[in-house]
Order: C-alpha cells, then structure tokens, then sequence
C-alpha cells in the first residue's frame, strides 16, 4: 500500500524508484502472491518488478469494469496479472485489498494509504512498515501512539526491503 501520486524531487523519486523495485524483487523472491489497489506509482512500480520475476500480481480496482477503471480512475490494465473489479469505489477497494492479504506493507502514502494503514491495524494484520519513504509510513509511529486501543496488530519497521519482508514472513509464520 503506497503512493500512487505524489510531488517530490526527481532525485527523490530515482531513490523511492529503486526501493520499490528492490521491493518487487524480494516479494517475488520469496514466492509471495502481490495484492495492490490496481493503481499508480510506487505500488505500480512494486507490482512490475514482481511480475518480471514470476510473482503473481493481482490488483482490486475501484472500477466496476475494465472501461470504468481506465476512464474514470485512469488506471492501468497491464500493472498486475489478474484485476478484480470491485464497484465499491476508493475506499471500499481498500477493505477488500487490506482483507485480501495475510501482510499489509505501508510505502510513503497518503490518506489512502493511511485508510489501508487503519483498516489493517484494527484488523490485527502483520503490517510492515517500509521506513524512510515518506507519507504516511513516516507517521505510524505517532499515528498508533495516539491510539489508545490495544489491537492484535504486528508492526515491523525496516529501512530494507529484503529485511522487511524477511521479518514480516517470520512474524506471520509465528502467528499461525
């Protein structure tokens, strides 16, 4: 869950480009299925470079169908293996996305991305945290500081790709 959308320098954009790259890789190096919002930006960047080396990628849109989904959210068809076509608009895609996965990993975002943030918290997800990259996943240390009510959820926090997704597999794997 990430930026689909965000201004920042061009050399800010070459360094988050490469972390989600190296993201894509380790997901797909460890023989994970990639959940996204069949979106723009960084996770649409995530999503290529896991499909270039066989992960299988699947993306809820927003859109009702694939007309709708081009035409008025301008999104892409050829991001993800497989779209689902959900109807429910931004932020009912959100719920399906969040529920869809067993790890919800948070890079930069928005108000969007703080929706997902939210929705897999209070459902006790292993969220990951990919640090330093801006938006929302710079805030969730203070964001879950505010919350009072104490939830299920597991929170890593990594600067590294590899580590975050290593750490988050470990977490799930000693959860079930």
């Amino acid at each position: 869950m990430g930026s689909s959308s965000v201004q920042m320098s061009a050399s800010e954009v070459e360094r988050l480009t490469r972390l989600a790259e190296r993201l894509g890789q380790a997901i797909a190096e460890r023989g994970c299925v990639l959940v996204t919002g069949a979106t723009t930006g960084f996770p649409d960047i995530v999503s290529r470079a896991a499909r270039r080396r066989g992960c299988l990628t699947v993306g809820i849109s927003p859109a009702s169908s694939r007309e709708e989904h081009a035409s008025r959210y301008s999104l892409p068809h050829d991001g993800v293996d497989v779209i689902v076509y959900t109807g429910f608009g931004l932020k009912g895609r959100n719920v399906i996305n969040v529920r869809s996965c067993d790890v919800v990993i948070i890079f930069g975002g928005g108000i969007g991305t703080l929706n997902e943030f939210t929705i897999a918290y209070d459902e006790g997800k292993v969220v990951g945290v990919l640090e330093d990259t801006g938006g929302v996943a710079d805030q969730i240390k203070g964001i879950t500081a505010l919350s009072s009510r104490p939830v299920g959820s597991a929170l890593v926090f990594e600067s590294s790709p590899e580590v975050l997704i290593d750490t988050c597999l470990k977490v799930l794997g000693g959860l079930n």
